[in-house]
This record gives C-alpha cells, sequence and structure tokens, in this order.
C-alpha cells in the first residue's frame, strides 16, 4: 500500500510539474493560435475574442467542444481537431494565467444603456440582469465567460448568434435572454462590457 500511494503521489507531482510548464502551451500557440489570438491572447482584431484572463475551465470546456464538435466553426473545429486533453488543459491555463485588457469607450451615453441593462436587466421585455449570471464586475465564474474587457464586436455578434441559435453549445438559457435584445440594447452592452477594467487594476488598452 506504502508503495502504491508512493507511486501516485510522484505521478500527481509529475502532472502538477508539467501544467505549471509553459512551454509545451506555448509552442502550440506560436503554431495554432497566435495568428488570431496573439501570442498573450490579446486579440488585436476585433472578431476574434480576447482569451488573456479568461477563466480557465470555461476555456478547457469550449476548446473540447470546439475539438469535438459540439460548437461549430469551421476554423476552430480544424485548428483543435487533433489536439489532446493535456494539451487543451495547458493552452487554457496559460491563456487564464496572462493578464485582462480592457477598452477605452468614446461613446458614454451608449455605454450607459448598456451599464443598465447589465446591471437591471429589463423588466418590460423580460430581460434579466447580465450581472446576475456573470457577476457585477463581469469576471464570470469557472463555468462561464470573463466578458470585461472582450472585444465589443465580437461579444455583439456572439449575442446575435445565441438570438438565432447559431451558436451550437451554451444555447439554453443564452437564447432565451439573447433573443429579447433589441440591436440597440445589444451593442450596448457590448460596449460596456467591453470597457470594463480589472478589479482593483489599472487595465491595460
Amino acid at each position: 500500500m506504502k508503495r502504491i500511494l508512493f507511486a501516485t503521489s510522484l505521478l500527481t507531482a509529475a502532472s502538477l510539474s508539467q501544467a505549471a510548464d509553459p512551454e509545451p502551451a506555448k509552442a502550440i500557440v506560436k503554431e495554432k493560435c497566435r495568428l488570431c489570438h496573439g501570442e498573450e491572447g490579446e486579440a488585436s482584431s476585433a472578431i476574434y475574442p480576447r482569451l488573456a484572463g479568461q477563466n480557465q475551465t470555461y476555456l478547457v470546456k469550449q476548446l473540447r467542444d470546439f475539438r469535438d464538435g459540439k460548437r461549430k466553426s469551421e476554423i476552430m473545429n480544424e485548428m483543435v481537431s487533433g489536439l489532446q486533453d493535456d494539451e487543451i488543459n495547458a493552452l487554457a491555463g496559460y491563456f487564464s494565467s496572462k493578464p485582462p485588457l480592457s477598452h477605452q469607450i468614446q461613446d458614454k451615453m451608449l455605454a450607459s444603456v448598456g451599464e443598465y441593462i447589465f446591471r437591471k436587466g429589463n423588466q418590460y421585455s423580460g430581460i434579466p440582469a447580465c450581472q446576475s449570471c456573470h457577476g457585477k464586475n463581469a469576471e464570470g465564474s469557472a463555468e462561464l465567460p470573463r466578458l470585461a474587457g472582450q472585444h465589443k464586436r465580437y461579444i455583439s455578434d456572439q449575442l446575435l448568434a445565441f438570438g438565432l441559435r447559431a451558436r451550437t453549445n451554451d444555447n439554453a438559457i443564452m437564447h432565451t435572454v439573447a433573443s429579447k435584445l433589441t440591436e440597440l440594447e445589444r451593442e450596448a452592452v457590448a460596449l460596456y462590457v467591453s470597457g470594463i477594467k480589472p478589479s482593483g487594476e489599472d487595465a491595460a488598452q
């Protein structure tokens, strides 16, 4: 029994050591991810999501869903098709460890509409407050995505996809919410959360 426990502890230590080693993830990022998402997860193009600071468990699930065909994307389905679980875990750990970013907001009035929807929802159309699931600082949870600092266009596109059921995973609750948003509300919420800075920090732009 002691030998078994000792061997188990060695395997656990080895696994943790591999998980803490960023080099395998860096190699995958350079080969598959950086063109769209950037080497640090910054995603300079607004059509691709920022991955820096995204919640690790959420990233693991999305990457697995892309790989397994549960979430449809011609680009992503192909990119992750050959990844093993340990590689997906390494990528998720790598990007989640990067400092989150935020955007400067120019249209303050539109952002204020988004803040209202995010904080209070819209009782007249049955839209719940976004913060009830994604948190008051839009940082999400282990299972839910961080929205704070994400590209406005990407968030708007995803909300539209949820509303139309074009998003093929995680759409049970989000379809109900997103399908009730007007275009103005959708753009306003996307703008507002894009400018939310990391808690207690001055975010990079």
